[in-house]
């Protein structure tokens, strides 16, 4: 068989357009509509904010904002967040350096150690740190529980973008007579940019909204004075004050994340293998090494445990009544895999159009979806009843209604991993796919969604651990008579019954354990291991 060189090479009828630009799996224009339903659906508690806002009144609302309550919620929650993100940042990064490119001993086992903190609940943390130290309480005690509570959010990407960066560039910057420190903070670092502003994102959003950690622990922030506000007074009016400022730092914060996130690329693109990264030797770090993962993981994950299992010894036989934890169990396991899958499958549009189509755009789509889900789970939940009672009352109180607003809650959870996933599927190989002929959306389905596939995964782990542990918007939105494992913990723990809320603070850990290992797992696969 002979092939004539002279002939100029035939192009493929499958790439669209002109030039060499392939088409895209399916119409932008349909992705960027469904962005947008999404976004707009996204935006009901921030209109539901922005209603009561308006009714208030001018002068009402502004009397509300600058009460002296406000300065002193405002100050516990910048210093909280001041300390918390910096702390966070610091732990997971130090964490997957020393399992991923050091030749820590046991490394295997501390990476999985090291994301085992994300398994226990951040009030279920606090109960533990509670039962320990009764008089714990304060901003202290708030940061030393949320860092202990987050800091996986960036140890898992980090780690896993460490795993599978070219050691090519380190390299380079090694024969241009940088030393291995400078090297880390001036080329390695950087390549963490998405991992860490991805993270720290997540931890902020997780410090705005949470509320059971820092009730437990008197320690008031936004969010525990809006839930005062409407289960003690009913003050809807300062409650929606309250929300209007946390939706603001909210604001802030995104910004933030966008600006710093940046516009360069972080694939990796050209001929050969990827060479596997050389472990560089800790010599007499490896004990100092060695017992700052002991300590942080016998803070973050074994004194909760310690404390769990203690009050279940304390508790005896008694407080295992299967008729009250199995169906809590199962409705658990139930809403966590619906909202994981259906949040997975919203998520997809905005992280398709941030990757592949970035832009302003698209960065006003994703601000809408990580405003929502920065406000309690209360003002969610109250948004969804007023709505529903008054435009679908079939609505009210019903399994799809909570599913819904799980999605809008956890949205950002999926969309970051799915994000980072695209960012690391180079388009290049959706162009090959279509030149060799393939039609785009096979081509896209082929290339692009397997190589996102294990992202996806990992971020649906993330929003079913989210799911396994929310509590205020499950007790406002869930049919009558729903009972999660988190309601139950919550119920029992307010009326300082700890032997009673101990068995659902187990089952918790155990059914998020499964989930944190499947995301450490496919944080791996995305990094080609």
């Amino acid at each position: 068989m002979t092939t004539d060189l002279s002939a100029p090479p035939r192009r493929s009828t499958t790439t669209a357009g002109r030039g060499n630009s392939p088409r895209p799996p399916f119409g932008v224009s349909a992705v960027s509509l469904l962005a947008v339903l999404i976004a707009l659906f996204s935006l009901v508690p921030l209109g539901y904010v922005a209603y009561m806002t308006v009714a208030t009144g001018w002068d009402t609302a502004v009397g509300l904002i600058l009460r002296p309550r406000v300065g002193e919620l405002l100050l516990n929650t910048l210093l909280l967040m001041a300390a918390t993100i910096p702390l966070c940042l610091l732990l997971g990064v130090a964490g997957a350096w020393l399992v991923e490119r050091t030749k820590l001993r046991g490394h295997r086992i501390w990476a999985v150690l090291l994301a085992a903190p994300l398994a226990v609940p951040a009030f279920v943390n606090s109960y533990a740190w509670v039962s320990a130290v009764p008089s714990l309480g304060g901003l202290g005690s708030g940061i030393l529980i949320s860092t202990l509570s987050y800091f996986p959010l960036v140890y898992i990407p980090a780690a896993a973008t460490l795993s599978r960066l070219d050691p090519a560039i380190e390299q380079s910057a090694a024969a241009l007579g940088l030393g291995a420190w400078r090297s880390f903070f001036r080329v390695v670092l950087p390549q963490l940019r998405i991992a860490l502003t991805g993270g720290a994102l997540l931890v902020g959003l997780h410090l705005l909204a949470e509320y059971g950690a820092f009730a437990m622990i008197r320690f008031d922030t936004f969010t525990t004075a809006i839930m005062t506000q409407y289960q003690s007074t009913f003050n809807g009016a300062a409650g929606n004050m309250l929300a209007s400022v946390l939706v603001f730092f909210c604001l802030l914060l995104l910004v933030a994340e966008v600006r710093s996130r940046g516009t360069a690329r972080y694939a990796r693109i050209g001929s050969g293998v990827q060479a596997r990264a050389l472990r560089l030797p800790l010599h007499a770090y490896q004990v100092p090494a060695q017992l700052f993962l002991v300590a942080l993981t016998a803070l973050a994950f074994g004194l909760p445990l310690y404390y769990v299992m203690r009050w279940i010894l304390v508790g005896g036989a008694d407080i295992w009544t299967a008729s009250e934890f199995l169906p809590a169990l199962f409705t658990t396991f139930t809403y966590g895999l619906a909202g994981a899958a259906a949040t997975t499958v919203v998520a997809f549009p905005m992280a398709y159009l941030a990757v592949r189509h970035p832009g302003w755009f698209s960065k006003s789509l994703e601000l809408s979806n990580y405003v929502t889900s920065s406000m309690p789970g209360i003002v969610v939940a109250l948004a969804f009843v007023t709505v529903s009672i008054r435009m679908v009352p079939g609505m009210y109180q019903t399994a799809g209604l909570l599913v819904a607003a799980y999605v809008l809650l956890f949205l950002p959870r999926a969309l970051v991993n799915l994000r980072a996933g695209l960012a690391q599927a180079p388009k290049e190989l959706d162009e090959a796919a279509q030149a060799l002929g393939k039609p785009p959306l096979l081509a896209f389905i082929r290339v692009t969604l397997r190589l996102s596939a294990p992202a996806a995964a990992g971020g649906a782990a993330l929003v079913f651990l989210a799911i396994a542990n929310e509590l205020t918007a499950t007790l406002l939105l869930s049919p009558n008579g729903t009972k999660t494992l988190a309601t139950e913990f919550w119920s029992k723990s307010s009326e300082i019954d700890y032997a009673g809320a101990a068995p659902y603070a187990l089952l918790m850990i155990l059914l998020s354990a499964p989930m944190t290992y499947l995301l450490f797992q496919q944080s791996k696969k995305v990094a080609g291991q």
